[in-house]
């Protein structure tokens, strides 16, 4: 792997920090051994760890009404797997990156192939993009693309994501993820049945071009831009298409995209039941679908998902394999350090929920003791793993603490040299 960042740097980052964290790994260990856990067990557990980072994550986003770039913001996709490269290096939990077609769109795919092996990183699902017109396109999806009216306007959109997967065979993706805007803005707009019966034909056509070995994972969002209705609003109507395509379509569940107040970790162990879980885009939300930084603002609800995803791998073995990646978009914070710390919180989660003692839980369940039960739940989340996570960092390679090692590099004030603004040209491709 070619290191972004010197590795020299990191080590005198890790080695001014080494003592400290030897301390506190040590009385985390001996309460966890009071406990009867293994801390090195967890610390193995926690290195395995690994999220997707996505291309647009690295760029600077935006709201509807404008967009700040940041100093040294990728402009292409390369620029974007060296930003991608930084993450990894310092984290050592995000080892593929997602991309987004066309804004991601490489001359040369081989070469984007090589060059991502070059710097440690593979490919993960890449995504289509049905919700935008892009230059040059022959019909708008101003009015829906895989439901749209126009016969012409659907078959361009269905194209649009075999072509996708095309790509994505050549970089060693093995996911496609749909999410289309495509819904109503009012009443009586379009057939509300209609609509989903040309959604599904559409799906059906890009299911058939699907690889023996792909999955095609289906994201529902409660709204925008559809703010009427939106044609895949929910898990329920996310789960019925899965069904009706095949095994190789699976629900993606992001953590934004819902109600306030819904059960996110039901819908979880619902789709993990029927086996049609298939992944999760990872963010943060207060007020609906806000993609902020993975717990920010409810951490407790990202363990919960953690812990039915634990009691999925429990109950189904090595046959469960979510995907898992971040989605997210940042305005007043450095890209970069945003996405590590979403990593970490993730990783957090997934620690903290192997905590949780099974055995115990189980016994309160029936029992009906329902306070000692949520109080199971709590002394796992309450436990700060941070040590361990910061351990399995330092024993991948990767920093103790990796935002404080990216300040110290200088990348950003590098990066805003070499990578000089260019109109037109932005690291996220959302404005």
């Amino acid at each position: 792997m070619d290191h972004i960042i010197d590795a020299g740097q990191v080590e005198q980052h890790n080695a001014a920090r080494r003592a400290a964290l030897q301390a506190d790994y040590d009385a985390l260990g001996g309460m966890l051994s009071r406990r009867g856990v293994d801390i090195e067990a967890l610390t193995a557990k926690a290195q395995t760890f690994a999220v997707a980072v996505p291309s647009w994550g690295v760029g600077t986003g935006g709201t509807r009404f404008a967009r700040f770039p940041g100093r040294g913001e990728p402009r292409d996709v390369t620029e974007k797997l060296q930003d991608c490269a930084v993450i990894h290096q310092l984290t050592r939990a995000t080892p593929t990156v997602s991309l987004h077609f066309p804004w991601d769109r490489p001359a040369d795919p081989k070469a984007l192939r090589e060059q991502a092996d070059a710097l440690g990183l593979g490919f993960d699902a890449v995504n289509s993009n049905t919700f935008q017109d892009q230059p040059g396109q022959a019909h708008t999806y101003k009015f829906g693309s895989l439901t749209a009216q126009s016969q012409a306007a659907r078959e361009q959109a269905v194209a649009h994501n075999i072509d996708c997967i095309e790509l994505g065979k050549t970089l060693g993706s093995r996911g496609l993820t749909v999410w289309v805007g495509d819904g109503a803005n009012f009443p009586g707009q379009h057939n509300l049945r209609g609509a989903l019966e040309r959604y599904i034909d559409s799906a059906r056509a890009i299911y058939a071009a699907l690889p023996a070995d792909w999955l095609m994972y289906i994201e529902h969002k409660l709204f925008e831009p559809a703010f009427y209705c939106s044609t895949i609003a929910d898990w329920g109507t996310s789960f019925a298409v899965a069904q009706l395509l095949g095994d190789k379509a699976k629900c993606l569940v992001d953590l934004g995209h819902h109600a306030p107040n819904t059960n996110i970790e039901m819908i979880v162990a619902r789709l993990a039941q029927f086996g049609k879980l298939g992944g999760f885009h990872f963010n943060d939300s207060k007020y609906g679908d806000d993609d902020l930084d993975s717990g920010s603002i409810d951490p407790f609800q990202l363990f919960l998902v953690f812990n039915e995803l634990a009691d999925a791998a429990l109950r189904d073995g090595a046959a469960f394999k979510p995907a898992y990646m971040l989605d997210q978009s940042h305005n007043v914070t450095d890209p970069i350090e945003s996405l590590m710390s979403s990593a970490v919180e993730v990783q957090r989660a997934f620690v903290q929920a192997a905590l949780v003692d099974r055995a115990a839980l189980a016994g309160h369940q029936e029992a009906n003791d329902a306070l000692q039960a949520a109080q199971t739940l709590k002394h796992a989340f309450r436990t700060d793993v941070s040590p361990i996570l910061a351990m399995a960092r330092l024993r991948s390679g990767g920093a103790i603490d990796p935002v404080a090692a990216y300040r110290a590099s200088g990348w950003r004030e590098q990066a805003a040299v070499k990578r000089p603004p260019k109109a037109g040209a932005s690291g996220s491709g959302i404005v």
